[in-house]
């Protein structure tokens, strides 16, 4: 009998959830199959059995929170399909034997319900996968681990403490998950639904990133009648020739490129005590799927024309809706752009997506009346544009210059096509 195990994901990825199980008890199966899908913090994993033959025993039911080394199923490689069901039917035969129908005493079945109690209290252990990985390496039970989060949620720091012997009896955090625990009752009807794996991620990190960061939002606004008559002009032969839409976002992204080689802190992140400023242009899209909210990366924007962010804007947003991105698709991005246009937000104070210290907001296009120059009044689309920053590095007069150069280069989309 051979056991399927959790394999080793990703250096930042040491837990998931099974979504789903691709097969069943007594299913034939070959090496390299697919058996199961592993949701994780960020992307959807397909985990393949390392033998051939009959699937014996599944260990794990789907919506189980599974770590990397822990067996989820046995595979029989010398059965055959329907042999592990066909015996499964026997068992009870023989279980109705007098002699085998033995009563547990009562030591062992108090010792089996501690040891379920224990194990059931370690699975409620809230903690980041460095954490995780870090408590492993000092050999630490992350149960007796005090987390300093409000939410409870064990960091690597935690663990640190508690090796070093830091550490305070855990009284006080069993007491708030107990109070978060109790479940307010409804007189009406209501739903609960498990929360996914990846929306309990999001919730934490946008959480970590409010409390990490000294966050701060500027708005401004933007006339966007240049962009819309460029698109109108080019349109059509833009299709003809990349054979893909000129959309409003490679705009931005050309301008946020632009904006970040005028104001690098914003294109930073803080390391300690150290600043690193990126010297690549990395920017994170944010796409709204079923699952949640995912950022998959346009890689070296700087060097893409119109047409390339464009096409990879594409590619990645139809891999998203269809759960194919990977790891690499997600990871390293140096700032972020979140368009709640496209669902009605006129205005909105997006967050930062940690450990980035930028993301920039678009919004609706709306026809509102604007003082022209001439003191003339004119009725022009507009929309408006919100920065939230990390206060930390980067100053208010950065973060209002940083917006305005976006404008201007929005405003006069010729000098963008110049310098893109």
């Amino acid at each position: 009998m051979k056991e399927i195990k959790v394999p080793e994901l990703a250096e930042s990825i040491t837990e998931g959830t099974i979504s789903q199980w691709l097969v069943k008890k007594g299913d034939k199966v070959e090496k390299g199959d697919p058996v199961l899908e592993l949701e994780t913090d960020k992307v959807n994993i397909e985990v393949n059995s390392d033998y051939s033959g009959v699937v014996a025993e599944l260990l794990k039911e789907e919506g189980d929170d599974v770590e990397v080394g822990d067996i989820i199923a046995k595979v029989d490689e010398n059965g055959e399909a329907g042999g592990a069901a066909e015996s499964s039917t026997e068992e009870p035969q023989e279980a109705s034997k007098p002699e085998v129908k033995e009563e547990p005493k009562a030591s062992e079945t108090s010792k089996q319900i501690t040891e379920d109690t224990a194990s059931s209290d370690k699975r409620e252990v809230v903690a980041s996968p460095a954490a995780r990985k870090r408590a492993r390496e000092l050999g630490i039970d992350l149960s007796t681990v005090q987390a300093k989060d409000p939410l409870g949620r064990i960091r690597p720091e935690d663990v640190d403490a508690a090796a070093s012997g830091n550490s305070q009896p855990k009284e006080q955090p069993k007491k708030q998950e107990a109070q978060s625990a109790e479940k307010t009752e409804f007189d009406k009807p209501v739903e609960r639904v498990k929360m996914s794996r990846r929306r309990q991620t999001i919730a934490n990190r946008l959480v970590e990133a409010q409390h990490n960061a000294a966050m701060l939002t500027t708005f401004n606004e933007v006339d966007m009648t240049s962009v819309m008559k460029l698109r109108a002009e080019r349109k059509d032969k833009f299709v003809e020739k990349h054979d893909i839409k000129l959309g409003f976002m490679s705009f931005f992204t050309k301008a946020v490129v632009a904006a970040l080689k005028d104001f690098p802190l914003i294109n930073a992140e803080i390391q300690g005590n150290e600043l690193v400023i990126k010297k690549f242009y990395d920017i994170g899209i944010a796409v709204s799927t079923d699952d949640g909210l995912v950022v998959p990366v346009v890689r070296d924007a700087d060097r893409l024309d119109f047409a390339g962010i464009e096409r990879e804007i594409a590619t990645l947003g139809k891999k998203a809706r269809n759960k194919e991105l990977q790891l690499g698709d997600l990871q390293g991005g140096s700032f972020t752009i979140t368009n709640g246009g496209i669902f009605g937000s006129l205005l909105s104070t997006p967050i930062i997506n940690a450990p980035q210290v930028g993301i920039l907001g678009m919004h609706s296009i709306q026809k509102r009346p604007v003082v022209m120059p001439d003191d003339s009044i004119e009725v022009r689309p507009m929309m408006y544009i919100a920065l939230s920053y990390d206060h930390r590095i980067v100053d208010g007069k950065e973060a209002v210059q940083f917006l305005v150069r976006i404008k201007q280069l929005l405003e006069d989309p010729y000098d963008l096509l110049l310098e893109g």
